[in-house]
């Protein structure tokens, strides 16, 4: 499936007192990411669209501040209402960080919905 790669340059707001990026930062970066990569797919009529079901994080290297890196995202299983998305953070070639998650399809009624297929198409 396609990588949609984002990058990023750790300000000096995204650290703790000593210059590391503060681990909830991650998410944030994540979330700006994962938006950036559905930038111009439209969400299909009344439909709510994808929410976060379930989140992992596994945290390798530190990054710091002014580091300039990149978040590699891509979807590694596609379900019925639900997609697998891997979010890597990686800095010169060396993976800092994986965010592994599982959204959820929900349409106008906040029940899980099945995907449609022309959203699914443009992504993979």
């Amino acid at each position: 499936m396609k990588e949609h790669v984002y990058p990023f340059t750790v300000a000096y707001a995204d650290t703790d007192a000593e210059g590391i990026v503060y681990h909830a930062r991650y998410l944030e970066i994540a979330e700006r990411a994962r938006m950036n990569w559905l930038r111009g797919h439209v969400v299909v009529g009344d439909d709510i669209g994808f929410v976060i079901r379930e989140l992992n994080i596994k945290y390798l290297q530190p990054l710091k501040a002014a580091d300039d890196f990149v978040v590699k995202t891509v979807m590694t299983d596609v379900g019925v209402a639900t997609v697998k998305i891997e979010q890597k953070f990686v800095k010169d070639g060396n993976v800092c960080a994986i965010i592994n998650l599982k959204v959820a399809y929900l349409g106008v009624d906040m029940r899980p919905k099945r995907i449609p297929a022309e959203f699914i198409e443009q992504l993979v």
